[in-house]
């Protein structure tokens, strides 16, 4: 069932309202990651006004349930994307595969190309690749976690149940798809457990439409979607922003992602916004500064764990050296 575009941005995709628009430089709109010239496999990009040689990229991927694939269009431009923006980042809007065009894991390896074409790309659109990161909203969310949380794994076996969790769609097959944070703004994790608080009820759920099977007797293939089973001590930095009211992803989720998060060891943030519905309330302007902190701060970790490995490699290289020099003496 194809469900009219403007519900699924409203019931789905949250509030799009701001008091600020998108600023930016330079706009690439329409490019296909993939080659294959389907809708599906675009992507928008937009560069910050603020010009540079290169940008930290952000990926930020639509809510509609699953259900749409040409969103990016609708993708909290004037939110999170525009407070992306203005904080220097270069922000990318990739449109995805719907469950009706495809069951999962197709969606995630949408994703996975989108990242790897960042990588491959990056000379022609002035990305800087040492800091990529993913943020969403709604089923967006879980795309977004799924991909940060999934960050080296090529597949995983759950049971008898085997998922490829990495495709080899696209030109850039041998880029890596690793993220170095991720944002979840009111994303569905726990899909095995989506009845933990008041939600919007449908008479078939859209994680079964994207599953093809109903959850009873496919216990491991529900575990599969769902980023929380991934967890563990090495995930990149993930903040989570849900809303106490949200009726259409309940805040239990959010909770339980960050209470997984944080048992394993991996660095995570969550803010639980008092009054915030489906992106409704959700996008002030202290909780948009809040996201960009969280970049920044892990920005600011990943480079410098990469010069102090720098560093270190420096230091054996003048080791070795004094010590052939040593030898050569003798």
């Amino acid at each position: 069932m194809q469900l009219p575009v403007r519900l699924l941005q409203v019931a789905f995709g949250g509030s799009q309202a701001s008091d600020r628009q998108m600023e930016y430089s330079q706009k690439f709109a329409d490019v296909n990651y993939v080659g294959d010239g389907q809708t599906y496999h675009t992507l928008d990009i937009y560069l910050p006004k603020e010009k540079k040689d290169v940008y930290p990229v952000v990926i930020h991927i639509y809510g509609s349930a699953w259900f749409n694939n040409n969103g990016k269009g609708a993708a909290d431009l004037n939110t999170i994307c525009a407070a992306l923006l203005d904080a220097g980042y270069a922000v990318v809007t990739p449109n995805h595969r719907a469950s009706t065009d495809a069951l999962y894991p197709a969606q995630i390896h949408d994703i996975k190309a989108v990242i790897r074409f960042v990588r491959g790309e990056a000379e022609k659109y002035h990305f800087d690749t040492s800091f990529i990161a993913t943020s969403c909203f709604s089923s967006g969310g879980h795309l977004a976690s799924l991909a940060a949380v999934t960050t080296g794994l090529k597949t995983y076996t759950l049971g008898d149940d085997v998922i490829d969790l990495e495709g080899s769609l696209g030109a850039y097959t041998s880029e890596s798809s690793l993220v170095n944070a991720a944002c979840d703004w009111s994303g569905p994790v726990d899909l095995q457990n989506m009845d933990c608080g008041e939600a919007m009820k449908m008479p078939k759920s859209p994680e079964e439409v994207m599953i093809g099977v109903p959850m009873q007797g496919n216990e491991n293939k529900y575990a599969l979607l769902s980023p929380i089973t991934f967890v563990n001590a090495k995930n990149p930095p993930i903040h989570i922003f849900h809303g106490t009211k949200d009726n259409v992803v309940p805040v239990c989720q959010g909770e339980r992602f960050y209470e997984a998060l944080k048992g394993a060891g991996a660095q995570c943030e969550c803010l639980i916004v008092p009054e915030g519905g489906h992106g409704f309330n959700m996008y002030s302007r202290e909780n948009l500064q809040r996201m960009i902190d969280f970049f920044a701060k892990a920005d600011y970790q990943e480079n410098s764990q990469i010069d102090k490995l720098m560093k270190n490699m420096l230091i054996e290289i003048s080791i070795k050296s004094k010590l052939n020099i040593l030898l050569s003496l003798k």
